[in-house]
């Protein structure tokens, strides 16, 4: 069984494509985001993404045993508690997707988003990590996203591994197991959506399977919809090449494409 769990939406996708797409790509669930990269979508348009959580919402609706869709919000505007909510008790989306650019994530007015999160008891995703469009990604090291453990109750999921900082990812990730904390119990996890350029990929999954285990590793492909199924499929292959080259046992395979993330969205 496979989750995708980090996968884009741009708002030119329709919901029988997507569902085609992961059937073709074999998998089982997949989280969607909202669109907030492509046009007309902008994160600094708050309009803008109060009308892709709309679209996502539309998206999903009656498939939500396979399309999990995230919301999202920036901090920055004054409304995003509200529009959070919104998007999470009457949308019915389930979880949040957020971006740290022009705020930290120990900022002020990200911690009222986290409150509110914990209490809508969603997970949260993160952009950890340099951004591939060039914006500058001294927002997201990934110390500095150990803020949320101010909010004992969120569940989040830092992508990329917090490529180039990648060391300093398994750091923040490896606390709750040095104090005995579950994995399925931790506050952090990490999608292995790659943002190491294939030269670094090897060794960067080495060393967070050494360090993180595969309990708080899981699969995303990063791809954006439309897409089809083959698009998606790649990165799984791509995926199962490394797992071959560190010659990982099956049942840590089935913890990072399906596991994790099952644990981590509450799917049984």
């Amino acid at each position: 069984m496979i989750i995708d769990a980090h996968l884009h939406c741009t708002g030119r996708e329709h919901t029988d494509e997507v569902l085609t797409a992961l059937d073709d790509a074999e998998v089982d669930a997949a989280v969607l985001l909202a669109p907030f990269l492509s046009p007309p979508f902008q994160l600094n348009d708050p309009h803008s993404l109060r009308v892709a959580n709309q679209h996502l919402a539309n998206l999903v609706g009656g498939h939500e045993d396979r399309l999990i869709g995230f919301a999202v919000v920036n901090p920055l505007h004054e409304e995003a508690i509200d529009d959070l909510r919104h998007a999470i008790v009457d949308l019915g989306l389930r979880g949040l997707k957020l971006v740290p650019t022009g705020w930290y994530p120990y900022d002020e007015r990200a911690h009222g988003i986290y409150e509110s999160a914990a209490l809508l008891g969603i997970p949260i995703l993160f952009h950890s990590g340099i951004f591939i469009d060039g914006r500058s990604g001294r927002f997201c090291r990934p110390a500095f996203f150990e803020a949320v453990r101010e909010h004992p109750d969120l569940r989040v999921t830092l992508a990329h591994l917090g490529w180039p900082w990648c060391d300093e990812a398994n750091a923040v990730g490896v606390i709750d197991l040095i104090n005995g904390v579950a994995p399925d119990e931790s506050q952090f996890r990490f999608d292995i959506s790659f943002g190491a350029p294939p030269v670094y990929r090897k060794s960067a999954l080495n060393k967070a399977l050494a360090v993180l285990t595969p309990e708080l590793l899981q699969f995303g492909s990063d791809r954006f919809l439309p897409c089809s199924g083959e698009h998606i499929a790649e990165k799984i292959h791509e995926v199962d090449a490394l797992f071959d080259d560190l010659e990982l046992a099956p049942d840590a395979r089935k913890r990072i494409m399906y596991g994790t993330a099952a644990a981590w969205l509450g799917i049984s």
